[in-house]
């Protein structure tokens, strides 16, 4: 790769990485048309740069592109959905008995807790102000600590993407604070349990959370007309 064309690639790379965190931020919401004027003047970026950056999202299913029309965030369906939690428990529950076996990660000593507390710590603050973006944000944040534990590289780089298409899903929740709640409370659980050294029953409690969640958000997710 020439030295334009690793520019460009960062540059493109920079405005996916924008884009995503907007995205799972909440503040740009699935099935919204991305304004691409609009988000070249923003992050001053070439058109071409723009495209490329875009279609890296389009290649996280993250973004689609409508031919004559233009990108959009993803809405997800009930397949994606429900794949994504199968795909969330290998990973978060795997992450979690790798770091109690020793392979590689951290579960011992204090300085590993700093990052869930936060989690914990952020969802509160954003659930006492109502602001369910700011709680639903939180638990991303949460459970990408929680994979961090294995100390993984590719687990983080793999779960960071995972949770930005799953963020995708809280489209579908007319109530999102009365959904989040519950799970908030419960990750203090399973910082408890970590804790204390009782990984395999955090685990195991994480799969029995992600479950949980699984059915109460398909609940929330309309079936697509065939």
């Amino acid at each position: 790769m020439s030295a334009v064309e690793e520019r460009v690639h960062s540059a493109a790379n920079r405005v996916a990485g924008e884009i995503r965190s907007r995205i799972v931020s909440g503040a740009v919401q699935p099935g919204v048309k991305l304004p691409e004027e609009g988000v070249r003047a923003d992050l001053g970026v070439s058109r071409s740069t723009l495209r490329e950056g875009l279609q890296l999202l389009v290649r996280e299913r993250l973004v689609v592109h409508e031919l004559s029309r233009g990108f959009f965030v993803r809405v997800l369906g009930r397949d994606d959905v429900a794949d994504l939690f199968a795909v969330r428990e290998v990973v978060e529950c795997g992450a979690l008995a790798a770091a109690g076996h020793g392979g590689g990660g951290a579960t011992s000593g204090i300085a590993w807790l700093a990052d869930l507390e936060a989690g914990i710590e952020a969802g509160r603050r954003a659930a006492a102000r109502q602001d369910w973006q700011g709680v639903a944000a939180a638990s991303i944040e949460f459970h990408h600590a929680l994979v961090a534990l294995a100390g993984s590289p590719r687990l983080d780089a793999m779960i960071a993407q995972i949770l930005a298409e799953f963020r995708l899903a809280y489209a579908h929740m007319d109530e999102p604070l009365d959904f989040h709640l519950p799970f908030l409370e419960r990750h203090r659980v399973l910082v408890d349990l970590l804790a204390d050294g009782a990984v395999s029953a955090a685990s195991e409690y994480l799969r029995t959370y992600l479950a949980q969640s699984r059915a109460a958000l398909l609940e929330r997710v309309p079936v697509s007309p065939h």
